[in-house]
């Protein structure tokens, strides 16, 4: 990894190319033999606590939509977002590169919800999907994964309704728990994780595109985890702690909510032309 002495955006060396990046999302990234350099152990078996997570940062989501609004989720992966936000009345469409996950999220809201692809490769003439039709548009842990993050949000800016928000998750490389655990913070994951971002670089990046940063906080950045998915995790500070908490049966399966205030979620709204 390298750190600009200017800016202080972190990211990977040498850079990844689009078709290499692409490569990362087949089937053994949603599970993967090895979770703490790549991907999950199995993305699938979490959907509970995905769905849970998503109805607790509903009501952070409600206050930036209007009711029934439309909302586009950049990354919508098995479309868990998706399914709760259409659950509390919203119109929503989602975009997801991964063939092997998208079929999740097609079942779930059907081919006229889905565009499998690229933002930028989505048809304007979509039913549904034109641009300046939506009132907000969401990536959950996605700009640090593209070669290209600043067109990115730009092609995010274009398909925004006048008075429509953007909110980015995303990880904070400079937080007090990733510069707790140093190189062994579990975000530090090569193959996908190209850039990392801290508030300085986040905001410089949504600036670059149009955006201007209205809010940012640590606060609804926590998710539902199960004590399996930490001992996973444990396993990249010390192997010994790992294996003891790996858990059995029933505990394995437990869940609880964590936080560690080591990502942003950032609210950001088109600047006008002029401003630019």
């Amino acid at each position: 990894m390298l750190r600009c002495p200017k800016c202080s955006l972190v990211w990977v060396s040498p850079r990844w190319r689009d078709e290499a990046i692409h490569e990362v999302y087949g089937e053994d990234y949603w599970k993967s033999d090895r979770p703490r350099t790549k991907g999950y152990a199995n993305y699938a078996s979490e959907a509970a606590l995905y769905l849970k997570t998503f109805r607790r940062r509903m009501k952070f989501v409600a206050r930036h939509v209007p009711p029934g609004g439309r909302i586009l989720a950049v990354g919508c992966a098995a479309g868990y977002f998706l399914r709760v936000t259409k659950d509390a009345g919203h119109d929503v469409f989602g975009v997801e590169v991964s063939p092997a996950i998208a079929t999740e999220a097609i079942q779930a809201l059907g081919a006229d919800r889905v565009w499998v692809g690229t933002l930028g490769s989505l048809p304007p003439d979509r039913p549904g999907c034109a641009p300046e039709s939506f009132d907000l548009v969401t990536m959950w842990d996605v700009v640090e994964h593209v070669p290209d993050p600043q067109a990115l949000l730009e092609q995010a800016r274009a398909m925004l309704r006048p008075g429509g928000k953007l909110i980015v998750e995303t990880q904070n490389v400079d937080s007090r728990f990733a510069k707790l655990l140093g190189r062994r913070w579990h975000h530090f994951k090569h193959e996908e994780h190209i850039y990392h971002f801290n508030q300085k670089t986040i905001r410089r990046l949504l600036d670059q595109a149009g955006f201007a940063v209205e809010s940012m906080t640590s606060g609804y950045a926590g998710k539902y985890v199960s004590f399996g998915f930490i001992a996973e995790r444990a396993s990249r500070l010390n192997r010994v702690a790992s294996l003891l908490l790996s858990p059995l049966g029933w505990f394995k399966r437990a869940n609880v909510y964590l936080n560690f205030h080591d990502e942003m979620v950032v609210v950001a709204t088109p600047r006008p032309p002029a401003t630019r």
